[in-house]
């Protein structure tokens, strides 16, 4: 029997330890399953390679409560340790590893919970413990060891009766972590953490049906059937899939692989994904992963910490800020990198330059699966676009990279569902929408049925109207103007048509100047000056008499400013303002004009003020509730 101190200059490091990890003390379960994992993988290597006179077989790793005993045991069928290699390892190297790790972080709270970096992993069962055995056989020809800590620097160390090789830890939980002796509790972490261990996990057993038993049907004397019960049978309960989809290369996988493989990820998840995204780079650094596509709506708040990031099919987190780009944070699905440090702080991971190029390779690739989506099948790319357009216009707005390859597959579909490339668009529109200073003017609708109106006057005029209405479409709108030559966008409710695309060829007015003052006059005495800016236009005289629109420069930047950006401006405290566009070529504007009572005058006014509220969704409350009764006072 060895007994001994453990070589520290911390005098008990074990406190400390549970102290700077303690809000992440259910982890220690993820490491010893990953160190037991790890054990098990080396001998599959040895024995490969020969250097192991072994045999690897089926090894699993189990985990056992204990309840009674108060003993939480894992075990695995592993490379196992001589009592030399305990010395070695678990005496001196972990702590090393943790006297680095207190020196390090002893002053940086919480978000330092560095644990497998340090090679800490086997010390965090003291969070929960308060003594820890191994026993241990090796692989080599040599007695079993048993190795037992108190959480003091001091150990003991002797020879043990275990004949299996592989290691059995023993976690003695302490009274105030007596949560890790609950089934519910050890099945929703090896759940969260070890799904997609490459070893098969062992959790107790269950009840099947025998597949090897055939129940028998039997009639009575009356002829009715009777099935004998299925035979049930106990088998050992692996709680994980150690070949999940994103281990195999995609030839080896159909569609319906890909989506029983996001079923299992999103039990709770009903509708099938769009499509699917394969990753698998091994230089220069090494990633997998599946990433899908869900039906998306208009929503940008919505829940992001849907994609699993795994090292080695390790479950590490759900938050992978930086590293995916943000805008594919929307997506879901898995990626896996032996390059991403385990227990790292985010600022850690952000400053990290494989993380970086990580990021990058995922934006290039995710554009590139978009583009064959494209090409391959536009029409079903078409009828996807407004599932997925909300991550493609965000991406093109983050991401310069992507916003360059976007061009490729980026949709602008038009009120009448026909849908165009940025290339296909401009060649479409070059000859109509080019205004006199030979700039080419983008028609747009946010809603088709409350801009119906402005939309067929565009319409009338041979004009294309695309229709954008996602929440972000003002800022991409703005990315467009300034990245491409020689366009703008204006909304067709933005003024009247002719002044959105002004072509050489001016409508002369029907008023004589003495005759538009006099209007202009009478109008800003009866109008609201603090809602709407008179503006008097020689227009067809079939166009509408009163028109309300609404400015693009401050109705956008006011956009833009609700959904971050554009706040420099400071419209977003404005108070809402309109042009009164007023067709000075209309009969009822002339009527108004002549008609001899000031009274009827401000009626006539009032009526078409409202009018045209009404046709912009402006009227409402009181005021529609007047114009109502008013409008039937007419008819009487």
């Amino acid at each position: 029997m060895a007994k001994g101190n453990i070589n520290v200059s911390v005098e008990n490091i074990f406190p400390l330890i549970k102290k700077f990890l303690y809000s992440d003390h259910e982890i220690f379960l993820r490491e010893l399953i990953s160190n037991a994992t790890d054990a098990t993988l080396k001998l599959k290597h040895l024995t490969s390679i020969g250097e192991a006179k072994v045999e690897y077989g089926n090894p699993i790793i189990e985990v056992k409560i204990d309840k009674e005993g108060k003993k939480l045991h894992i075990i695995d069928q592993g490379i196992g340790m001589t009592a030399e290699e305990v010395e070695k390892y678990i005496n001196q190297v972990a702590f090393s590893g943790a006297e680095e790790f207190l020196d390090k972080y002893k002053d940086a709270g919480k978000d330092a919970g560095i644990i497998g970096h340090f090679g800490l992993g086997f010390y965090s069962a003291f969070m929960v413990a308060d003594k820890v055995e191994i026993i241990t056989k090796s692989y080599k020809d040599e007695p079993a060891a048993h190795w037992t800590c108190d959480g003091s620097p001091e150990f003991t160390l002797v020879e043990a009766d275990k004949k299996e090789r592989g290691t059995e830890i023993i976690l003695h939980i302490s009274e105030d972590e007596q949560e890790f002796l609950e089934e519910a509790r050890i099945r929703e972490l090896l759940t969260k953490y070890n799904k997609f261990m490459p070893i098969q996990i062992k959790f107790g057993t269950k009840e099947i049906n025998d597949p090897d038993f055939t129940p028998k049907t039997t009639k009575d004397k009356d002829g009715k059937e009777t099935t004998e019960p299925h035979k049930q049978i106990t088998v050992d309960d692996i709680i994980n899939n150690p070949d999940p989809a994103w281990t195999k290369q995609p030839a080896d996988l159909e569609d319906e692989d890909y989506k029983k493989f996001y079923r299992e990820l999103y039990p709770m998840q009903f509708e099938e994904p769009l499509f699917n995204i394969h990753l698998n780079v091994d230089y220069p650094f090494n990633l997998t992963g599946i990433l899908y596509f869900p039906k998306m709506t208009n929503d940008l708040n919505i829940q992001k910490d849907k994609i699993q990031l795994y090292q080695n099919q390790v479950f590490v987190t759900d938050n992978v800020e930086g590293i995916v780009p943000e805008f594919l944070t929307m997506l879901r699905g898995v990626i896996d990198s032996p390059d991403i440090p385990l227990n790292v702080s985010r600022s850690y991971l952000q400053a990290d330059g494989n993380v970086k190029k990580i990021s990058s390779y995922i934006t290039r690739k995710v554009a590139d699966k978009l583009k064959s989506l494209f090409n391959n099948n536009r029409e079903d790319f078409e009828k996807k676009w407004d599932d997925i357009k909300i991550v493609i216009e965000y991406g093109m707005l983050s991401e310069e990279k992507f916003f360059e390859k976007a061009d490729a597959f980026a949709l602008y579909p038009t009120v009448d569902g026909k849908y165009y490339t940025f290339e296909e668009l401009t060649n479409a529109i070059k000859a109509k929408q080019t205004d006199k200073d030979d700039k080419m003017v983008i028609l747009y609708a946010s809603n088709k049925d409350e801009q119906h109106s402005y939309i067929q006057a565009a319409k009338d005029k041979g004009y294309e109207v695309l229709l954008l209405d996602s929440p972000i479409v003002s800022h991409l709108m703005q990315k467009l103007e300034t990245s491409k030559e020689n366009i703008s966008f204006a909304r067709v409710d933005a003024d009247h048509i002719d002044n959105l695309i002004k072509k050489d060829d001016t409508t002369i007015s029907k008023l004589s100047d003495e005759e538009k003052t006099k209007l202009d006059e009478l109008l800003k005495d009866v109008v609201p000056s603090e809602k709407f800016m008179v503006q008097l236009e020689a227009m067809d005289s079939s166009a509408s008499p009163f028109m309300i629109t609404q400015p693009e420069f401050m109705r956008r930047m006011k956009e833009m400013q609700q959904t971050g950006g554009g706040g420099m401006f400071g419209m977003g405290n404005m108070p809402e303002m309109y042009n009164l566009v007023v067709n000075t070529n209309h009969d009822l504007v002339s009527e108004i004009l002549n008609t001899k009572t000031r009274k009827k005058q401000e009626r006539l006014i009032n009526q078409s003020l409202d009018l045209a509220r009404l046709s912009q969704g402006l009227l409402k409350g009181e005021e529609l509730t007047n114009f109502i009764k008013r409008s039937y006072d007419m008819i009487k």
